[in-house]
């Protein structure tokens, strides 16, 4: 569509949550700044994950006790036992870690615009970390840059 690469369209100065922040500050944070979601870097400000609302309205979900059939004496599951471990983990989590994306799709400072538009369409994301060559954050790329990029 045009010339630009995420570079130009990325906001720079971005809001970053770190792996060992708390739910309830991330949670509070989102509201102030009335965002989605937030970056996760390590102590280098590599990208390591992704916290998003969607996430932190999982976590106050129900658990979905798995179903069973007694048969014999004996209990078979019905469900995946690995879903119901996760989903514990899940509301028990206080801490960004516990709840982040942690296979996240990034984008390099260089690509196109197009590229970009287009990842994020086909994966159907709201934001993508922009980074360098070592995977460090430079910026974020959202939805409005992208409408922004295209009619500003």
């Amino acid at each position: 569509m045009n010339n630009k690469t995420a570079k130009d369209i990325m906001t720079t100065d971005v809001i970053v949550a770190k792996k060992d922040d708390s739910i309830a500050n991330v949670a509070t944070l989102l509201i102030k700044e009335k965002i989605g979601g937030l970056p996760v870097v390590d102590e280098h400000n590599k990208v390591v994950g992704i916290i998003s609302e969607t996430d932190i309205m999982q976590k106050e979900t129900d658990i979905e006790s798995p179903r069973v059939l007694n048969f014999f004496q004996g209990l078979i599951f019905l469900d995946d036992i690995k879903k119901l471990e996760d989903d514990m983990k899940k509301v028990a989590a206080y801490k960004v870690e516990d709840l982040m994306s942690k296979d996240i799709i990034t984008v390099n400072e260089n690509d196109s615009f197009d590229y970009v538009a287009n990842v994020m369409i086909k994966k159907s994301i709201n934001r993508v970390p922009v980074v360098d060559k070592e995977n460090f954050l430079k910026g974020i790329i959202c939805r409005y840059d992208i409408i922004k990029a295209m009619y500003d």
